[in-house]
């Protein structure tokens, strides 16, 4: 069911990756302004289904439709466990945590599930935990606490805490969902977009627990569909293309860390949201702690 491995294409795949940095760089100002017209459920509800069309679509072009045909039961059954991670619980919550916090503090945290994931890794994974790992996590969510507290960190003042801790849920759930991923024998595409088709049910009927189904007004279809198309779509195919054209994986997971100072831009300029200092300085701990856990150990 894996593809023939690709021939190393370096100048393809920093292009690959780039543009999902670059569609990253916009989702946090994308989802402050989905949200001005939409709740979460619904923004997350119409974001799959444009989603789900482009994934449907990447996988007519690629002609991987017969891969369906080879999955076993038991993972089709998975599809819909791993659906209701993602998209479901994890973009729920990291959509309230929007709703709740200004946008350069949720993107700002959600940043933290690289070390999320690192911790998780020990007790899932079978991994070691070295002194590194630890520092890390303390200069991290230093980082976090700075944010939150909006820099009245000995008043321990939260700005949000509820926002806060959606937004930290929503880096658990994440890494959970990747973590469990490395178990996953789908084709990646092919997986993710079965992922949406299970979501989609899902997100219906949480909709309608919550008080039914509407069209949105234009701004908030427009709004979906860039959402869907890009952040959840387009992003992460070029990213697995990226990542399958280079042999030099490292350097290429590091242009992610472009997308925050971007996002930062975007909201600032486009947003007109005020920049805090807070937020520049935790959001520097945090990128500071993840770039020393990803440091090889001298040990």
């Amino acid at each position: 069911m894996t593809d023939i491995q690709a021939p190393h294409n370096e100048r393809a795949a920093v292009t690959y990756a780039l543009a999902a940095v670059m569609m990253w760089s916009t989702v946090a100002t994308a989802f402050k302004i989905a949200l001005e017209y939409l709740p979460p459920a619904q923004l997350l509800l119409w974001a799959s289904f444009f989603s789900l069309l482009v994934l449907a679509a990447v996988v007519t072009v690629q002609k991987k439709w017969s891969l369906l045909s080879q999955l076993s039961p038991r993972q089709w059954s998975a599809s819909l466990f791993y659906g209701a991670l993602n998209p479901g619980l994890y973009y729920l919550l990291l959509f309230e945590a929007y709703d709740l916090l200004p946008a350069q503090e949720a993107q700002a945290l959600n940043y933290t599930w690289a070390l999320t994931l690192a911790f998780l890794s020990v007790p899932f994974l079978g991994q070691k935990l070295r002194r590194q790992d630890i520092w890390a996590g303390l200069i991290c969510y230093g980082g976090v606490l700075v944010i939150a507290t909006r820099g009245e960190v000995l008043s321990l003042q939260f700005g949000n805490l509820l926002g806060v801790t959606l937004a930290l849920l929503s880096t658990l759930v994440w890494a959970s969902y990747w973590i469990l991923n490395t178990r996953d024998q789908r084709e990646p595409v092919v997986g993710l977009m079965l992922n949406f088709a299970f979501a989609i049910p899902l997100l219906v009927a949480v909709n309608l627990w919550q008080g039914g189904l509407h069209i949105p007004q234009w701004q908030g279809l427009l709004s979906s569909v860039y959402i869907g198309v890009f952040e959840m779509g387009l992003a992460f195919v070029c990213w697995l293309q990226g990542m399958r054209l280079t042999k030099h994986t490292a350097r290429i997971s590091n242009l992610i860390f472009l997308s925050p100072f971007v996002s930062l831009v975007l909201i600032y300029t486009i947003l007109d949201e005020p920049i805090f200092m807070s937020t520049l300085f935790g959001l520097a701990m945090i990128l500071g702690g993840i770039l020393l856990q990803q440091r090889k150990s001298s040990v």
